[in-house]
This record gives structure tokens, sequence and C-alpha cells, in this order.
């Protein structure tokens, strides 16, 4: 008992320590991507980043596997094991390209905020494929998050409409930013509770599974890359904030899998919902962005801070 208590102690920490990490890298994805812009543009290709990250962590959860669970190497395994990661794999690759292209349609904030939908889609497909029934007052957080995201996407139209010419960011979505953040939600809820289950009902260590898992993620990405290559080199455009993404994604990735792994998609949706704060404050700090409303109405801040 007196071994066990500290050992709970522990991994409570531990935990905690992961998911407060977790928020920070979710936070700070769309500034870090802004701070690698070059006149309005990203100077890098997507699919490079994403191949680069997905690599990342293959080659973390292989080191991970000699270190922890190196028996499973004598260990005879059936293609039927890794093939279901072929799919979550692609869906995690269309979603990490999706990403970076949504960052030329509005500013760090408006992605983080309407990203934050993909709770509503996650929870609707957790519900459907674990059948995990939500009870009435999760129902009704899950319609004032929605009525929330829709109300700040106009918003941010308008604000599109009526800026001014300063310097100062302004918060704005594009149509075609909307669009792309719908099929991004919808992707990212399908993924998400998908690898969940495959996760679960393997009887594989962690290590292993992500080894099956980040393998398709590379191969998939790279032929990616690989079609929409244009000839410039794979590295082109790439600076220290580019570094800086691959490391924390990678690092979000195995993270994300262990929560699904031991936890679920609703601790996810928790981790996400917190990042939009620490997105907030990094815009504010980094790109002076502008988060006022009209006189006697809630200011965008005030807004997400009440959701």
């Amino acid at each position: 008992r007196f071994v066990y208590l500290p050992y709970l102690g522990l991994k409570r920490v531990l935990w905690a320590l992961m998911l407060v990490m977790s928020v920070a890298i979710y936070g700070s994805h769309a500034p870090l991507l802004t701070l690698c812009k070059v006149d309005g543009k990203i100077p890098f290709s997507a699919s490079s980043v994403v191949v680069l990250t997905e690599l990342t962590k293959l080659v973390i959860s292989f080191i991970s596997l000699l270190i922890w669970d190196r028996r499973q190497l004598g260990v005879s395994l059936s293609w039927r094991h890794a093939a279901p990661f072929a799919l979550s794999a692609l869906l995690y690759a269309a979603n990490n390209n999706l990403v970076v292209h949504m960052q030329l349609f509005m500013d760090p904030s408006t992605y983080q905020v309407l990203s934050n939908l993909k709770i509503g889609s996650t929870a609707l497909l957790y519900s459907m494929f674990l059948h995990q029934r939500l009870s009435l007052h999760k129902w009704l957080a899950l319609f004032l998050l929605t009525a929330a995201g829709a109300s700040y996407t106009y918003g941010g139209l308008q604000d599109l409409q009526h800026s001014s010419s300063s310097s100062e960011m302004q918060l704005h979505v594009t149509l075609i930013g909307l669009l792309l953040i719908s099929v991004y939600c919808l992707i990212s809820g399908l993924s998400a509770v998908y690898t969940e289950v495959i996760l679960k009902t393997q009887d594989l260590p962690l290590t292993l599974q992500n080894l099956f898992l980040y393998y398709f993620g590379v191969l998939l990405n790279l032929i990616v890359h690989l079609l929409s290559s244009n000839g410039a080199g794979f590295l082109d455009g790439f600076s220290f904030w580019v570094l800086v993404i691959v490391v924390s994604q990678a690092l979000n990735g195995l993270i994300m899998s262990v929560v699904m792994k031991h936890s679920s998609n609703i601790t996810r949706l928790f981790v996400i919902s917190c990042s939009m704060l620490v997105n907030a404050l990094l815009s504010i700090l980094l790109f002076s962005l502008q988060l006022t409303g009209p006189p006697g109405e809630y200011s965008s801040l005030q807004y997400c801070n009440f959701f």
C-alpha cells in the first residue's frame, strides 16, 4: 500500500503534465503557422511538414518499443493487426494537410474557435460508434457550442468586410475557409473515434500500435507529397518555427494516442476546448490581435470564455 500510493500520485502528476502540454501545443499550432508565413503565404510544403511529423512519431514509437516492449518483437503478428491503422493514417493525413491550408483563409484565433466545432462531430460519432449515451446536459452543451461557433463565424465575416487597413490582425474567415473547416471537423471526429476503437479492441501494447499507425502515416503522406510536389526541394521554406511545429505536433500525436488508449475522446475534447484561451493569448501577444466588439455587446474574447 505504501508503495502503491506514491505510484498513483506520480501517475496523476504525469497525466496532468501530458494534458497541460497538449493544451499548450494545440493552442500554439495556428500562431506558429502564422509566424512561418512570408508575405501572407505559407512558404513550405504542407505535405513535407506532415511527412516529417509522422516520421518523428514513427522513430519515437520504435525507440519506445525497443525500451519498454522489446518482447513484442518476437511475437508473430498478422496483417489483420496492422491493416485497420491504414484508414486512420489516411484520415489523419487529410486533416493534417487541411490544417496548414486553412490558415490562408482565416486568422489563427478564428481557426481555433471554429475548429472547436469538431467537439460536436466527435461527440456525435463517439455516441454512435461506441454506444455511449450522452445526457441531456451534454447535448445542451453541444448545442450551445455549435451556436457559439455559428455566431462567431457571422461576426468574423462582418469584421472582414469592415476591417481597416491597419497592421493589426483582424478576426476574419472566408467562405472557402468555412467549407474547409466543416470538412476538417467531420474528418477529425471520424478519425478520432475510429482510432480509439482500434486502440482499445486490440490486445497489443500502445508502442506497437503506434508503430503500425505511423508507418502507414509516413507511407501515405510521402505519396501525397510526391504527387503534389511542384519540383521544389523537400525542405524549401523551412525555418526554426517549422521545426518547432514538427516536434510539437509529433509529441502531441503521441500524447493523444495515450489518451485514447487509456482514457477516451471526451478527455481529448476537453483538451481542445482549453487550448482556445492559449491560442487567443498568443495571438494577442504575437500579432496584436484585436478581440473587441461593439459597445454593450460581448467581446470575442468574453464570448469564448463564456463557452
